[in-house]
């Protein structure tokens, strides 16, 4: 049963980093959205900025920035006619086994192989990465995660979509919600509805159901099938430092 993603983050204080892969209703466009969350000072001090191909994370204000390696990384990526999107530094991984044709057709997984879940203990916070083909749409989830919290045991999950639906789409997290330590999204992605051909328009719709006091960055990505052409929107909720 499709669920109404608005209605669920609206309910969710801290789903933390989220991932949304589908097809926009009118079958044309692929859509990718992923934001960030922050309880602390340090991760709440990040703003999406754009790159070639894509987008990374960086501070705010460098001059308040703790310890960056896990909150500062590039988050979007376009390897050739692929678009990458990770909570973590994982995305590297993943173009690096595509752009070097390692594995062929099981790049993304065999990348995520050699990855575990984030080192900050004891939330095992952990890795979740997306990976959609620009030419049909298709698409793969992932979530690298521990057994419950349970650091001698890592899972890894793939959920594979080579055929998307109109007006479709899939979510996961990084937690279920909040907590301490904060339990870990857990089952297969959620199927959910796309109602919006327009990237802006979803974008907005998606930064009104996050929680305000939470939220920090969001990115979401149309792609045009025929054409391979996208178009990005970034919503930050911080502004970022000048520097000198």
């Amino acid at each position: 049963m499709k669920k109404n993603l608005y209605k669920y983050l609206a309910g969710n204080e801290y789903p933390g980093r989220g991932i949304v892969l589908g097809r926009t209703p009118d079958g044309e466009k692929a859509v990718i959205a992923y934001w960030i969350m922050g309880r602390s000072a340090n991760s709440r001090n990040r703003v999406f900025e754009a790159i070639p191909g894509g987008i990374r994370t960086v501070a705010a204000d460098p001059a308040k920035l703790e310890d960056p390696h896990l909150i500062i990384y590039n988050a979007v990526l376009t390897p050739r006619e692929t678009t990458v999107v990770t909570n973590g530094d994982q995305t590297d991984t993943i173009v690096h086994f595509m752009n070097e044709n390692l594995f062929p057709g099981y790049s993304f997984e065999a990348a995520l192989a050699t990855r575990t879940y984030e080192d900050d203990a004891p939330n095992f916070t952990p890795r979740i990465s997306g990976v959609v083909d620009m030419r049909s749409g298709a698409y793969k989830l992932s979530i690298v995660k521990s057994c419950e919290g349970n650091a001698a045991s890592v899972q890894r999950q793939t959920f594979d979509y080579p055929q998307p639906v109109a007006g479709e789409g899939h979510f996961i997290s990084t937690y279920l919600k909040n907590g301490s330590p904060i339990p870990s999204y857990a089952g297969e992605p959620m199927r959910i509805t796309i109602d919006e051909n327009d990237g802006a328009e979803f974008a907005g719709k998606l930064w009104e159901s996050l929680n305000e006091d939470n939220k920090v960055s969001l990115f979401v990505r149309t792609i045009t099938l025929e054409t391979g052409d996208y178009e990005d929107t970034i919503l930050n909720k911080y502004n970022a430092v000048e520097g000198e």
